[in-house]
């Protein structure tokens, strides 16, 4: 299929961005643990700068990003990530695994993984593979700030990422709604790309737990399951790692999972969403754009494939 930018994402529209309106609070927020376990959090926070990649559209309420999510090993409710997270995922202290074909294979403590790159506010879309959107201002700095530090072998093509599964913080891995745990990859080329962000927080914030604290991954231009959350071990492989979903359903979900309004789920349409705070239950739905309004910063990455049949 041919890809073009998407004609309503103009390139004005995704630029620099100044200092987002929640980032005091942000600075607020890592100001209060500057004697806490996570002091480096302030620390670092004290060298956000504007993001580049930047959307200009609204943000999304936080309230409804952060009570409305996806986070299985919570449960399958919508609400259950907010009603459980946060009382039982411990965040500190935390390790990040980061292993397979590299040179410089590392276990990082969270507090290490925020010293190696000055952060970021990223305002980025969040399409889900339900059919409703998003727009979240992020706190984090580009993935490959990571992967250049550990120097992947010539082997390496692939990128697997591991998240956290422990039965006593996690109900929900009482249900075998998919092989545990959680695992998702990127090829190396996407993981490298400066959109694909290492993340901290969001909205000024520190990252909240239902929200995959204490580090998660953020991939824009595909759909939100492939951003996972809460990692743990951050692997490099020369084949293409089996993923949690394409492994209970390879029907329906693929190894790359671009946003692609061509390429319907088997049970709905991909053609339009519904923006969470904004687009009321009754209002017309938006068109879903491709690669999430990224085509033109990322449409080359998959030149001469099928994305009908590589999706």
């Amino acid at each position: 299929m041919l890809i073009t930018a998407s004609p309503d994402v103009k390139a004005s529209e995704i630029t620099p961005r100044g200092v987002y309106e929640a980032r005091r609070q942000f600075l607020k927020a890592a100001a209060a643990l500057a004697f806490a376990p996570g002091a480096a959090v302030a620390r670092q926070a004290l060298s956000t700068k504007p993001g580049p990649y930047s959307t200009m559209e609204k943000a999304t309420p936080p309230d409804l990003v952060m009570s409305y999510c996806n986070f299985y090993e919570f449960g399958t409710d919508k609400e259950d990530p907010s009603r459980y997270a946060p009382k039982m995922l411990r965040t500190r202290p935390w390790t990040v695994q980061v292993d397979g074909a590299v040179k410089n294979p590392r276990t990082f403590g969270v507090d290490e993984l925020l010293k190696l790159a000055p952060l970021e506010d990223r305002v980025y879309r969040l399409r889900c593979v339900e059919g409703w959107s998003a727009v979240v201002p992020w706190v984090g700095f580009p993935l490959a700030e990571l992967v250049k530090r550990v120097e992947p072998t010539g082997s390496a093509k692939f990128v697997e990422f591991v998240t956290l599964a422990d039965p006593k913080q996690m109900p929900g891995l009482r249900a075998p709604v998919i092989d545990w745990p959680y695992a998702e990859g990127l090829r190396l080329d996407e993981a490298m790309h400066p959109l694909t962000l290492l993340t901290f927080g969001m909205y000024g914030e520190i990252l909240p737990e239902q929200n995959g604290a204490p580090v998660r991954v953020v991939v824009p231009w595909k759909y939100g399951f492939k951003s996972a959350k809460s990692l743990v071990r951050i692997r490099f492989v020369e084949r293409q790692p089996a993923t949690a979903w394409q492994k209970a359903n390879p029907d329906e979900y693929g190894f790359y999972s671009n946003v692609n309004p061509e390429r319907d789920h088997p049970r709905w349409s991909q053609k339009t969403e519904r923006r969470l705070g904004t687009d009321g239950l009754f209002a017309r739905r938006r068109p879903t754009l491709m690669f999430n309004g990224y085509a033109e910063q990322v449409a080359s990455l998959y030149t001469g494939m099928d994305l009908m049949k590589q999706f």
